[in-house]
């Protein structure tokens, strides 16, 4: 007979294994010695060792399923029951009942991490509806088509809930996008139905403004322009294509207008520049006429430089005030001659001057007396009085002096 700690061989060649419910038989051995046999079924033992070992690390460090782990588990432990193998059978099974704990714990982690997985998921989903329906009010059409795009892809990289939850957050997600893409829809066809609306009033304004481009009258056809302009302004875009034919050929019907117009102009200011010299060099000889020492003289020359300057034509507009300022200057100081001459010679207003004078210096005179004899009097109220109606009367008469001398004396 052959033993060892764990197990032992009797003279039938019966094996036994020892473990804590007695000793239990592993198998009969004829072959060769109760070593042997021993030897045999602990290398059974051994790699039943193995196994558990290999299944423990599984468990521990891989994401082998609960149901995998506990299948594999049951084999395990099948083998440890059947006492095919001699070794601490008890401790095999220890081993085989913490990794039942162990994989029962990790079946509730994973359990709760779905959970908590599938909450989460739930929020992202609700946050993806709420942000679609906020976007499906939006009237950026462009970047918030691109979100909503990119909703899409965000949705469909989250996992599924469950398929009630699932199918009414992808409702309300589906229906907030096509409701933006019913009023994106909308806009743009309203947009077309204005474009077109656009086109047809630039037609008409191109047509015009060719017709235009020929003209000569100047002044009425660049306000017509403007006007032009103005509308096209307000009639606003056309579809891209149109508008940029459309325009083309507006602002070129008005290049053509203004560069005639611009060569007329530039023909007229040259023109004009050289009559501005002339009127110039006119104004230059009128003013030699100033002071006037020989009115008649002066107003004969003065009439010819006038008949000249009549002779030139316009001359630029920002310069005409200047020059014909200078003419004008020249033809107030003839006129302020001829008045002081007529003045001079006029024996009826020198008379009248004169009668004026000798009236004013004889109430002057009287004035004086008034007040002498009031100051002697000693009534200096009166006095007072008297002097400032003197006061007013000899105003009077100094300027009625002044103006006896005009008249020479």
């Amino acid at each position: 007979m052959s033993s060892d700690p764990w197990g032992r061989v009797d003279e039938t060649g019966t094996v036994y294994v020892r473990t804590a419910d007695g000793e239990q038989v592993v198998g009969s051995w004829q072959a060769g010695s109760p070593a042997e046999a021993l030897a045999y079924f602990e290398r059974k033992y051994e790699g039943i060792v193995v196994e558990i070992g290999l299944l423990e690390r599984r468990v521990k460090t891989t994401d082998l399923s609960a149901k995998d782990a506990t299948t594999a588990i049951e084999h395990l432990r099948t083998q440890v029951d059947e006492h095919h193998a001699v070794g601490d059978l008890d401790a095999l099974r220890k081993r085989l009942d913490a990794l039942v704990a162990t994989v029962e714990s990790r079946r509730e982690e994973r359990k709760a991490q779905k959970a908590k997985q599938a909450d989460e998921a739930k929020h992202a989903k609700e946050a993806l509806v709420a942000e679609a329906e906020e976007l499906a009010q939006s009237e950026q059409w462009r970047s918030a088509g691109e979100r909503l795009r990119a909703l899409v892809d965000t949705w469909k990289g989250l996992p599924r809930l469950d398929r009630k939850s699932d199918d009414e957050l992808w409702h309300r997600f589906s229906h907030a996008r096509s409701a933006f893409s019913k009023r994106r829809k909308a806009h743009f066809a309203s947009l077309d139905a204005q474009r077109e609306e656009a086109r047809k009033v630039k037609e008409k304004l191109v047509v015009e403004a060719e017709a235009l481009s020929g003209s000569t009258d100047w002044g009425t056809t660049a306000a017509r322009y403007r006007d032009l302009m103005t509308q096209w302004k307000a009639a606003g875009r056309a579809q891209r294509e149109a508008e940029d034919e459309l325009w083309n050929r507006f602002r070129g019907a008005q290049d053509v207008f203004f560069a005639a117009r611009g060569e007329v102009f530039a023909e007229r200011d040259a023109e004009q520049g050289e009559n501005l010299k002339l009127k110039e060099e006119l104004a230059d000889e009128a003013e030699k006429l100033v002071p006037v020492t020989d009115l008649k003289a002066a107003r004969a020359a003065f009439r010819g430089i006038n008949e000249r300057w009549e002779a030139v034509g316009h001359v630029p507009r920002d310069a005409r005030p200047k020059v014909e300022g200078r003419m004008q200057a020249v033809e107030r100081a003839l006129q302020e001659a001829e008045e002081a001459e007529w003045r001079r010679t006029n024996p009826e207003a020198r008379a009248r001057a004169a009668g004026l004078t000798g009236q004013l210096q004889a109430a002057v005179d009287k004035l004086r007396g008034q007040i002498d004899a009031a100051r002697a009097s000693g009534n200096n109220a009166r006095a007072d009085k008297l002097a400032r109606e003197l006061e007013g009367r000899q105003a009077l008469l100094d300027q009625a002096l002044k103006g006896l001398e005009e008249f020479g004396g």
